[in-house]
Formats: structure tokens, C-alpha cells, sequence
């Protein structure tokens, strides 16, 4: 879908609002689906063991057969006749050894016991059909294979209950057979055990336990294996073995009446429900893990390419080769368009900075897009004649741009926001790289003056380590996407071959460095060109800025998209850059949410050891290249302290940017500018020093 073009002034529609509403109901719902899959997976609960017997089972119990019935505290027990074996199986059913046990009991013409785990017959019901179909006998091991001595009531409840509904929605039954979990002969049904078989009688279970090792198949037994590569194994050694008649099921051979009863309808679709929601949560821990990899992935090699390129970067520039061509020095006049709108906390220390410029031949002019303030005043009562101040009715800045470049003097015109503070050397290190011929536009090094506060530190973290190094590896790769509103220099016949700055998208500065990119220009960055910008200072303000950037970047990926399959700088830019955009500023960030819920889900039912290792390697990782790039920009490396928190609140904020202004844009939305309260702080850090290195001119 293409964006609908925003002349003049942005107008303004209503956000989309449906797609929270989705989002939060969409998220707790795959939150929840996540949670039954871990609990019934991985057995959070204290009920993973079993605990230490503290008393026997009763003598008529411990000295009777392996089958016990409760009749109230009465209990009757039960064994299979000579020549007679029940084999039993317990968990599963496994989709690998399940269906090699049935062919091999088919094979013999034998019928068995099934116990099965309720989780595992939702998730394969076709497999407990098969049991079923081929005349074999199913019964419980509970839902999870927790221990039954060990679990809360409301646990116990459930592992019962749960499994009763898994097999009513795959085969259409309830079974009376129960085999506890962690037990093998009567013996081992003690203390806490005992307890849990109580109550389970009590409820109408027939327990089934089996012989003892030491009884022998002539004799009679029933015979407990588990599902897996031993239990073929010994089935098919059982199976040969000649003083055998029978091999059968645990109530045929007891000389029971079958336990099974019916399930109800409603008992059905709750049990087909039960199975779905084993579907969905199986699917999505699988899908998420795929997600999960894939964003690692990204994550990683995203920040390898940045310290990658950043070093590539910086050697270029240190780099003395012996015979190469040495460029001139820029020293020509230069323009300064300051678009400005409400902008009287800080226009005064803009346009003083610019006037303070080691760069003398200046003329700087102030366009006062229609404030409401006293913007054009402050600016208008500075007392230099380099200082032209323009008033125009609110067009927007864009517009506030193209009317200053008309009345630009100059070939070179650097454009600046009017919250931002310049080094007395920025604009004659920001102008030097237009003495190559090929370079159309120049991205000036845009650091955060009001950086005191926990979210300014945020954001100084986020320009030197995302920003700056992003700009770095444009200018290795030759797609640098965006020369920032804040600082940058251009030519005034590249500006003017493009058709100045378009109103088209909320981020015109994309835009147009996009525009010169397809008109064939080059566009490179110098670091050590410095200005102080004034970043906001709340959360609301933070989220309208970044929507705005977002939304406009994404207007202007979707105007410059031919640019892919173009050839020279245009296709260069458009393979290169708008693909990292796609694929880290868009793609990325989508798949952000799904990582935190799953990284919860991972500490909750995969060890918090194991979830806490991954997040603090990764921690790590991006700690060091944070560390490398602070270094390069010459900042203090004990800033370092507030990333860890910028993970667990910052870094949601700009993923959920993100989704909005997607939706924003597939939906069509149009925004209007929002403008952020300025409080002229952005000079905070002038004075303090930035240990650059000495580079070499290009």
C-alpha cells in the first residue's frame, strides 16, 4: 500500500487504535497458551519429585497383587494367573517408540496396557486412537508424570482431571485405570504415595502397580516398561519367551470387568479443546523458538557488522597511503538554514554557537515557521549581520527549509535544528568533505546535551552506540539513509537538482538524502563535526518523536524503493541500506515482543540459570561494543551503567514505536508534526572534553 502524500502542513487522522486492542488481548492469550504448554512440559511444581516414605503400606497391601481396588477404607487387590503377563507401558504416547510397540505387539498377536501421560496423548491424539483401534487397554499416569505424594491438591486434581479430558477428546472415554507416577511395585506405593492412592480409590481408580523384578512370566505378572528403545527391547524378549500363553491386558488378565466408560458430549468438545490449546501452545513454543533464534541471530550479527564496519571505518581514516591524492581544503562561504518553530527556550544559544563558528564567512538564516513565541524576536534582536531572520505563516518544516534555501547566498548550505548547540570547529570539519567532487550531503556527529537524567543517558547510549556507529557503516557500505535535521551539510546544486526538500513524508531528512542518493550523489559522515542536541526528557514526549521519525522513515523507504534495483550510487544505497532498514529498523523490532514474552516463558519453565546466561551473554556482548563506541566518540565508558536498564524499559518503548507506526502506515494514517517542549538544555555538556583522535582529511 502506498502512503498517501502530506502536502503543506501534516494533517492529522485519528491513530489506529484497534491494533493494542489486539495486542493485548492476543499477547495474555499467547502468554497463557505458553504457560499450560511449560507447566504441562517441563513440571513447575514442587511435584517433580518424589518424597521420602515415612511410613509402609499396609501387610495385606504389601503382601497382595500388583491390582488394588477401594471399596472405602477397604482395599482388595488382585494378580494375573500363571502363564499369564500383562505388559504395561507407562508416559508417552512417544512418536517414535509408540508405534514400534504396536507393530510388534500386532506382529505376535498380544495386547497390552497403556498408561499414558495426558499431555503427551493431546499432543498425539492419533497415537492413543491407534491404542485404542488395535484393541489395547488404556489407563492414566496423570497429565504430567508429577508425583502424586508430592502435589498440592489443586495439582493433584488436575493431573487427574486433565487427563481424563485429553483422552475423551481423542478416543471418547474415561478410564478407571490409574498407575502413579514414580512407583513400580506395591511396596514403592508408601507414605506420601499411599496418601495420593487413597484418594485417587476414593474417586473410583483402580491402581495398578506391577510384580516385583524378581517374579518370573511362568508365574504371572504384570510387567512395567516405559516407552523407549528398553522397552522394545525386553517386549520382544518377553514376547518369545515359551512358558508364556497369554499376553494381555491388566483387567483381562485380573479377570475384570473393562474400566472404561463413555465420555459425555460436552466431556468430548472440552477434551477437543483441551487438545487444540496442547496444539496452539506446541506450535507456538516450537514457532518461537524458531523466532527467538532467527532475532538472536540478527541481534548478533547486527552488532558484529557495527564493530566490524566501525573498525573498517576508522582505519580508512588513519590511514596514510603513499602516492594517494590529498583533497583541498573547503574554506567557501557557507549557509546555515535554521527552521524554527516555538523554539525560544533555545534559539538564542543556536544561533550564538553558529556566530562562535571557527568558519567566519557565514550567513545564517532563521525561519520562523509561524511561533507563537518569541522565536523570531530572540533571534532578530542578535546584533550581527550574518543573521537574517525570515517570518512565514506555519507551512511546516519542510517548507520552513525550501524558503531558506531560496534565499541562501551560498553554494554550501549546512541545515541545523534550532535546539541544537555547535562546536566552535563543527562547521568547518562538517563542509571539508565536500571537497571530493562526488559527495553530495555530509552527516555531522549529534550528541545529546541533556544526558543528566536516567532517560537523557538512554538516549546519549542510543546515539553514540546506535547512531554513530549505523553512520559509520553507511559510509563503508555507501548507503548512509539519513543526514540527521540537526546537523548536516549539502550542496546547494544537489539540493536544488532533487527539488529541494520534499514535503512528501514526516521525515524529511530521510527523504532527502534518499532523493540525492537516486540523483547519483554520495553521502559520507564526519565524526568529529560535533553538535549538541536537546533529546526529551519524558517518556510521552520520546514516544511522539520517535513516531514521527519511524512513521516518516517508513513514507520514505516506500517512496525510494526503485532505488533496489537501480544501478551506481542509487542501487548501491537501495540494496545495501534500505535492506539493513527493512531487515534491522523494521523486521527486528517486530519480532522484539515475541522475544521477551518467550525469554519469560524461558525463565519461568527452562531455568532461570539458562534464561539468565543467555540475557547476561548478550548483556555482555553489547556491553563491549557500547564500550567500543563510546571509546570511538570519545565519551566516557562509565555511562555504560544505565544499559542494563535501557533493556528492560527503553528498548520495549522503541519496538512498540515500531508496531504503531507499521500499523500507522499499512492502514494509511496521516500525523501531523509533533513538536517537542524545549527547555534550551542542549548546551549542558559544552565544555566537557571529547577525546577525538587525530584523523587524517579525507
Amino acid at each position: 500500500m502506498r502512503p498517501r502524500s502530506n502536502r503543506g502542513r501534516h494533517a492529522q487522522s485519528r491513530d489506529p487504535r484497534g491494533h493494542w486492542l489486539l495486542l493485548i488481548l492476543v499477547l495474555p492469550m499467547m502468554f497463557g497458551a505458553l504457560l499450560f504448554e511449560g507447566w504441562t512440559t517441563h513440571e513447575v511444581d514442587a511435584a517433580t519429585r518424589r518424597q521420602d516414605c515415612t511410613s509402609p503400606v499396609p501387610k495385606a497391601v504389601d503382601k497382595g497383587g500388583p491390582v488394588l481396588r477401594f471399596d472405602g477404607d477397604k482395599v482388595t487387590s488382585a494378580a494375573v494367573p500363571a502363564r499369564t503377563v500383562a505388559l504395561t507401558y507407562d508416559g508417552g504416547p512417544d512418536p517414535v517408540w509408540t508405534p514400534r510397540l504396536l507393530d510388534l505387539l500386532r506382529r505376535h498377536h498380544a495386547h497390552a496396557t497403556f498408561f499414558v501421560n495426558g499431555a503427551k496423548a493431546a499432543q498425539h491424539p492419533d497415537l492413543v486412537r491407534r491404542i485404542r483401534a488395535e484393541g489395547h487397554e488404556i489407563g492414566s499416569n496423570t497429565y504430567t508424570g508429577a508425583a502424586m505424594g508430592s502435589a498440592s491438591p489443586l495439582r493433584a486434581s488436575l493431573e487427574l482431571s486433565l487427563t481424563q479430558q485429553a483422552l475423551a477428546g481423542s478416543v471418547g472415554i474415561h478410564t478407571g485405570l490409574l498407575r502413579l507416577p514414580q512407583t513400580t511395585a506395591v511396596d514403592t506405593l508408601c507414605g506420601a504415595e499411599w496418601k495420593a492412592a487413597r484418594r485417587a480409590g476414593a474417586q473410583g481408580y483402580t491402581l495398578v502397580a506391577a510384580d516385583r523384578w524378581f517374579r518370573k512370566p511362568s508365574q504371572g505378572m504384570i510387567r512395567q516398561l516405559d516407552q523407549d528403545d528398553v522397552a522394545y527391547k525386553e517386549t520382544e524378549k518377553l514376547l518369545g519367551d515359551r512358558s508364556v500363553e497369554k499376553f494381555t491386558t491388566v483387567t483381562y488378565g485380573a479377570g475384570m470387568l473393562s474400566t472404561d466408560m463413555p465420555a459425555s458430549l460436552l466431556e468430548r468438545w472440552q477434551g477437543t479443546a483441551l487438545i487444540w490449546a496442547k496444539a496452539l501452545g506446541h506450535a507456538f513454543v516450537g514457532g518461537m523458538t524458531w523466532v527467538l533464534g532467527i532475532a538472536g541471530a540478527l541481534g548478533v550479527l547486527r552488532l558484529l557488522m557495527l564493530v566490524f564496519f566501525a573498525r573498517t571505518h576508522v582505519r580508512r581514516l588513519t590511514r596514510f597511503r603513499p602516492g594517494s591524492p590529498r583533497l583541498r581544503e573547503v574554506t567557501d562561504p557557507v549557509t546555515v538554514l535554521v527552521p524554527a518553530y516555538n523554539e525560544e527556550a533555545g534559539i538564542e544559544s543556536t544561533v550564538r554557537s553558529l556566530l562562535a563558528s571557527t568558519h567566519r564567512q557565514l550567513q545564517i538564516i532563521v525561519i520562523d515557521d509561524g511561533s507563537t513565541d518569541r522565536t523570531a524576536d530572540l533571534a532578530g534582536r542578535i546584533d550581527d549581520p550574518r543573521v537574517l531572520v525570515i517570518r512565514q505563516p506555519n507551512a511546516g518544516k519542510a517548507a520552513a527549509l525550501n524558503t531558506g534555501l531560496a534565499h541562501a547566498g551560498y553554494d554550501i548550505v549546512v541545515m541545523v535544528d534550532a535546539d541544537t548547540v555547535f562546536e566552535p570547529d563543527a562547521v568547518q570539519r562538517l563542509i571539508q568533505p565536500l571537497a571530493h567532487p562526488a559527495v553530495g550531503a555530509v552527516s555531522g556527529n549529534t550528541k545529546v546535551g541533556n544526558r543528566r537524567r536516567l532517560l537523557g543517558r538512554w538516549q546519549h547510549l542510543e546515539y553514540v552506540f546506535g547512531f554513530n556507529l549505523d553512520r559509520r557503516m553507511f559510509e563503508v557500505l555507501e548507503c548512509m539513509p539519513t543526514v540527521p535535521g540537526a546537523i548536516g551539510a549539502f550542496r546547494r546544486d544537489a539540493l536544488m537538482g532533487v527539488g529541494g526538500v520534499s514535503e512528501d513524508t514526516l521525515a524529511e531528512d530521510t527523504d532527502l538524502t534518499m532523493a540525492l542518493w537516486q540523483a547519483g550523489w554520495r553521502v559520507v559522515y564526519e565524526e568529529n563535526a560535533i553538535a549538541w542536541t536537546e533529546v526529551p526528557t519524558s517518556l510521552r514526549q520520546l514516544w511522539r518523536q520517535r513516531y514521527r521519525w519511524c512513521y516518516g522513515t517508513l513514507q520514505a523507504m516506500w517512496k525510494h524503493r526503485r532505488a533496489v534495483t537501480e544501478l551506481g550510487p542509487a542501487g548501491r544505497f537501495g540494496r545495501r541500506g534500505l535492506s539493513y532498514l527493512v531487515l534491522f529498523q523494521v523486521a527486528l523490532p517486530l519480532l522484539a515482543p515475541i522475544v521477551d514474552v518467550f525469554a519469560l516463558y524461558g525463565a519461568l519453565f527452562r531455568g532461570p540459570v539458562l534464561s539468565a546466561g543467555v540475557w547476561l551473554g548478550f548483556l555482555a556482548l553489547q556491553l563491549a561494543c557500547a564500550g567500543y563506541a563510546l571509546r570511538l566518540d570519545g565519551e566516557k565508558v562509565r555511562a555504560l551503567w544505565a544499559m542494563p536498564f535501557q533493556l528492560l524499559v527503553y528498548r520495549q518503548l522503541m519496538y512498540l514505536v515500531v508496531i504503531q507506526s507499521v500499523v500507522a502506515f499499512l492502514l494509511g494514517t496521516r500525523l501531523k508534526w509533533q513538536r517537542m517542549q524545549r527547555s534550551g538544555t542542549a548546551a549542558q555538556q559544552i565544555g566537557q572534553p571529547v577525546a577525538y583522535r587525530s584523523l587524517s582529511s579525507r
